[in-house]
């Protein structure tokens, strides 16, 4: 598949999506909404990927909505932004809803639309010297991309609404702090660290690693007993799929489990 806005490379068993947009600060216009759709539908349904990985070419990760691009649509900007956000929430929910890890990997400042494709990722690893910001009701908008689902579940209410009424501007250190950010790497050790991870992960047992994100995105509609009953289904039914069995003989026989070779047998 090509794309106008965004690399797509496969290395391995991980597909590598770095936003390349560099001359605007890799911000998000119909395109890129557009190639993040049609490339997480690509990691989605190629079997040979494992991990996603999405990162930003340059020095930013995204500065966010291209607002040049949306105002020259005039009086058609509303419905615009419709069609855009259409796009880049049909991607998110691609993402977060794979059964394969997406790493988001924030090599610069991700802000608005960057925050929330940063905070959508499994998780987040971010070099140091990367920021995040809202932004959105800085310019009389409000938040997209999956913003307000995702942040007050990581950072809570309060802080949620001061992130998005202030536009208050956390560095790296800080957004670990608030758990947007799973890892912050130096930035002359970022790249290797991201691709360290993503190889690591390549490794893992992907239908586990699926069953869980399933399972904690969709703690949030349960009750206790319910959700416990979904974690009761899950553990017996992995219990008995090539992972599971891998996975258990390898630890009794004390060894490293092979989950990429008994996952393509099952193929």
């Amino acid at each position: 598949m090509t794309y106008k806005t965004l690399e797509y490379e496969r290395k391995g068993s991980v597909a590598w999506i770095r936003l390349n947009r560099m001359e605007n600060g890799n911000a998000l216009n119909e395109e890129m909404g557009i190639d993040l759709m049609n490339a997480a539908w690509e990691c989605e349904h190629d079997e040979h990927v494992r991990v996603v990985v999405l990162t930003g070419n340059g020095k930013s990760f995204s500065f966010g909505g291209d607002l040049k691009s949306f105002a020259s649509h005039g009086e058609g900007i509303s419905q615009h932004l419709k069609n855009v956000t259409a796009f880049l929430h049909e991607a998110v929910s691609r993402f977060v809803h794979m059964k394969k890890p997406v790493i988001a990997g924030v090599n610069g400042t991700a802000a608005g639309a960057g925050m929330s494709l940063a905070m959508m990722g499994d998780l987040v690893i971010a070099a140091e010297s990367a920021k995040f910001t809202m932004a959105y009701t800085n310019i009389g908008l409000t938040p997209d991309g999956s913003a307000s689902y995702f942040l007050p579940r990581i950072v809570g209410v309060k802080r949620a609404l001061e992130l998005a009424i202030t536009n208050r501007v956390l560095t790296a250190r800080e957004a670990e702090e608030w758990g947007i950010v799973t890892k912050v790497a130096p930035d002359d050790e970022f790249k290797r660290e991201l691709e360290e991870l993503a190889n690591r992960l390549a490794e893992g047992p992907v239908e586990a690693f699926g069953s869980a994100k399933a399972l904690i995105y969709g703690s949030f509609h349960e009750t206790l007993e319910s959700q416990m009953a979904k974690e009761s289904f899950s553990i017996a039914r992995h219990s008995s799929l090539p992972e599971g069995k891998e996975g258990i003989d390898a630890f009794l026989e004390k060894r490293k489990a092979n989950f990429v070779k008994v996952d393509n047998a099952s193929t």
